[in-house]
């Protein structure tokens, strides 16, 4: 199909938009891993661009402030702002991020509802979500360790919690959010927490899609093309918007 790139610039936060040739008018905002304190477009460049041919749509990678120079809410704030732009572009956008950007894109989502905003979806490919990492797959002894995700969560939230959603594990009310694609690898430290996240959703009447796959790590979504997660986040975006579609 093809992907053609730009590189632009919405009150100060950089970003990249990816579009596929013949690619339907829906909009996906993506935040980058790196556990909030590294990662960037550039190193996250094949893998939106192979996202947006595998989803059909524009896919918007966001240049968001890294911690510890940054901590919660700069990044938040970006992700929010090029969200933002995007919904001046279409009337059809959604967000979604893998790793620590899955996060920011979960808070995203709540931020979004509570300012009476709709979304056509959230993608989230394993995102953590305690900063305690208490869940019994941060058992495993696979990475990211535990104690490098605890050191990380305390740069990403040097300040506290706040106001803002740092985790949706922090939301007291899960209702009436976007409907969510996650996608996590059995070996990874935060399935649980992605398992918890999707039953905390569908308890609070919200769709959702789950995906375990067997034997994948954490990180994933950044491997060659053909990676299962990646296909799978592409073609689960893509049959959730036809079904929206349909109905």
């Amino acid at each position: 199909m093809g992907v053609t790139w730009e590189t632009v610039a919405v009150r100060g936060v950089p970003a990249r938009v990816f579009r596929p040739a013949d690619g339907r008018d829906e909009w996906l905002v993506w935040a980058h891993g790196g556990s909030w304190i590294r990662g960037s477009v550039d190193g996250w460049h094949e893998p939106c661009a192979d996202l947006a041919e595998r989803a059909g749509c524009t896919v918007v990678s966001v240049e968001y402030r890294l911690a510890p120079r940054h901590p919660h809410p700069a990044a938040l704030t970006d992700v929010l702002t090029i969200l933002d732009w995007a919904s001046s572009k279409t009337g059809r956008v959604a967000v979604g991020g893998d790793s620590a950007g899955g996060t920011i894109a979960a808070c995203a989502a709540l931020t979004w509802r509570d300012l009476g905003r709709s979304l056509t979806a959230q993608v989230l490919a394993y995102p953590p979500f305690d900063p305690e990492c208490r869940a019994g797959s941060y058992s495993l002894d696979t990475f990211p360790s535990t104690s490098d995700l605890r050191a990380a969560w305390r740069l990403y939230r040097a300040h506290g919690p706040g106001d803002c959603y740092s985790t949706p594990f922090d939301a007291h009310d899960l209702s009436g959010l976007a409907p969510a694609v996650l996608g996590v690898g059995e070996y990874d430290p935060v399935a649980d927490d992605v398992r918890e996240y999707a039953e905390r959703l569908q308890a609070a009447g919200n769709t959702v899609e789950l995906r375990v796959f067997p034997r994948l790590p954490h990180g994933v979504f950044l491997q060659p093309d053909g990676n299962p997660l990646r296909d799978w986040l592409g073609s689960a975006f893509q049959d959730l918007i036809s079904t929206k579609e349909t109905t």
